[in-house]
């Protein structure tokens, strides 16, 4: 009767184990998706920063472009 009893105290002891680090995975991919939700929002605005930066080279590009086609 104690190796049953042993062998379920073990497999208690074992799915502890294993809630409490299935937890722990819980909050670090908890914690990577919110890195990943700022990052997103970083790349965004960086994106648009640049996008507005460029229109007024891009506009300057054309005119020269134009004015100094041959006709």
């Amino acid at each position: 009767m104690l190796f049953p009893m042993l062998a379920v105290a073990l497999s208690f002891c074992g799915i502890a184990v294993l809630g409490v680090l299935a937890a722990l995975v819980l909050a670090q991919v908890r914690r990577l998706a919110r890195q990943v939700e700022e990052s997103s929002r970083r790349i965004t605005r960086a994106t648009e920063d640049l996008e507005r930066a460029a229109a007024p080279l891009a506009a300057e590009a054309a005119r020269m472009a134009h004015g100094a086609r041959p006709e």
